[in-house]
Formats: structure tokens, C-alpha cells, sequence
């Protein structure tokens, strides 16, 4: 069916709008340069905190947010209404108020954090902290994706299995995840993506030590101001990682559709 041309001139604006700065920054990245300021210490230190730590706390965002997705999907009413609100919150949160919320609960004088302290236990401006503050702004990203897709997932099919015998775990693992499979590994992708570009809530909470809690958006922020071509070099490491991660998620989803076909 043909379509109005007036959606070509909009779209064609919007990848513009898309692409036009990742252009800008590529012109200006001093590319015989690239090795050696990818090579340097804190840039090394902060790609290798920040691969650790986004890789843990995707792993919490599957293995926490997986079990929540699964029961709003089959949950109504006012308190499941109350939980989704509460989890897509850190979505619309401005990450500094993000990162302030987390220290205040957990930093050495929260409300939880001063009783961790007691317990010798403490979290605010270490790794942990990154981890948690990446955890807390990438978690919506893999519930609300997975729970519409499993909203979408035909009841039948579970039915069927479960009238064969399969106990409610083995039709979730057997049935249900397998046909969500596309949604979770997106879902996974965007939890690392956002993780990987927090700044905000890992500042605030986390603070900025080199080796330890200065991840690499932090790195950027700081070279900035003394080297822009560290900061333009880095920034390009951020857009590579996460292009890769996009083609990954696209191309599981593309094996896991043509698997069911």
C-alpha cells in the first residue's frame, strides 16, 4: 500500500537529527590519536570498571527484573498498578535524583546505610555503589520490555502444556520464556546501554575514584575540560560498544523469530 510522501520527509528528518551529531563527532575525534588515548591508564581503568559493573548489574536486572515482568504480566488491579509505577519510575527520574535517593538510603548515614555501618558493611562511593545506582536506572528498561511481550504470549499454548502435566515452573522455562526470548535479550541490551551511560546516579551516590567508582561517562565528563580528545575518543568507544550490543540483541531476535518459524 502506498504511503503519504510526507512520512518520508519526517523520517528522513529524524534520522538526520540521529545522525547528524554522531557525524559532528566523528569529524572532530583525532583519529591517529585513537590508540594511544584508548591506551591510557584512566581510560583503561574506567572501560574496565565500566564493562564489569554493567555486566553485573545486567545480569541483577535479568535475574531480579525476569520474576517481577513475569507476575505484572499476569497481575490487575491497584497493587500491581502501584509496583509498575514504582519500577518505571527510574525511567522519567532525573539521574541525579536518582543518585541522591540511593544515598540517602544506603550512604553511611541512611536510612538504611547507618545500620549496614554498624554491621561494618559499606556501600556508598564504593564499586557496589555503581553497581546498585546502574541496577536501580537500567531495571525498567527489562520489565517494562518483557512484560509486554509477555502480555502478547498466547495463553493457549501455556494451557496446553500445563493440561500435559508440566508444572507451573517447567511451562514457564519450557513455554513462556522461550516465546519472550527476543524481548528479554532486547530488554537485556538496553538494561547494558543505559547502565553503561549512567552518569547522574553513579556521581551522586558513587562518587568519582579512578579505578574504583569513575566510570567511563564520568571519564568523559572530566576530560573534557583538560583534553577534548580523550573525551571525543572515549565518547566514541561508548557508541561503538553500545552499536555492537544493538546488532547482538538484533541478531538473536532475528535467529530466535526464524527458530519459531
Amino acid at each position: 500500500m502506498p504511503l503519504p510522501r510526507w512520512l518520508l520527509v519526517g523520517a528522513t528528518g529524524t534520522v538526520l537529527l540521529m545522525a547528524l551529531p554522531l557525524l559532528g563527532l566523528a569529524v572532530r575525534i583525532p583519529w591517529a590519536d585513537v590508540p594511544t588515548l584508548v591506551g591510557s591508564e584512566a581510560a583503561r581503568d574506567a572501560a574496565l570498571l565500566s564493562l564489569r559493573t554493567c555486566a553485573i548489574s545486567t545480569l541483577l536486572c535479568v535475574l531480579l527484573g525476569t520474576p517481577l515482568a513475569v507476575l505484572l504480566s499476569r497481575s490487575h488491579g491497584p497493587f500491581a498498578a502501584l509496583a509498575r509505577t514504582v519500577t518505571a519510575l527510574p525511567m522519567v527520574l532525573p539521574p541525579v535524583v536518582a543518585g541522591l535517593a540511593l544515598l540517602i538510603t544506603f550512604g553511611r548515614t541512611g536510612v538504611v546505610g547507618r545500620h549496614l555501618s554498624v554491621l561494618g558493611i559499606e556501600i556508598g562511593f564504593t564499586t557496589a555503589a555503581v553497581v546498585i545506582a546502574q541496577t536501580f536506572v537500567a531495571m525498567p528498561f527489562l520489565v517494562v520490555a518483557l512484560e509486554g511481550a509477555l502480555r502478547s504470549v498466547d495463553a493457549r499454548l501455556e494451557q496446553t502444556a500445563s493440561s500435559l502435566g508440566a508444572s507451573p515452573a517447567r511451562v514457564l522455562t519450557t513455554v513462556t520464556l522461550p516465546l519472550v526470548l527476543p524481548a528479554l535479550a532486547a530488554g537485556a541490551t538496553m538494561s547494558f546501554a543505559r547502565a553503561l551511560g549512567e552518569f547522574g546516579a553513579t556521581l551522586t551516590f558513587a562518587g568519582s575514584l579512578q579505578g574504583t567508582t569513575r566510570t567511563l561517562p564520568l571519564e568523559i565528563y572530566l576530560s573534557r575540560e583538560s583534553d577534548t580528545g580523550t573525551a571525543l575518543t572515549l565518547a566514541l568507544l561508548l557508541i561503538v560498544v553500545a552499536a555492537v550490543l544493538m546488532a547482538g540483541s538484533a541478531v538473536v531476535a532475528r535467529r530466535a523469530v526464524t527458530g519459531r518459524g
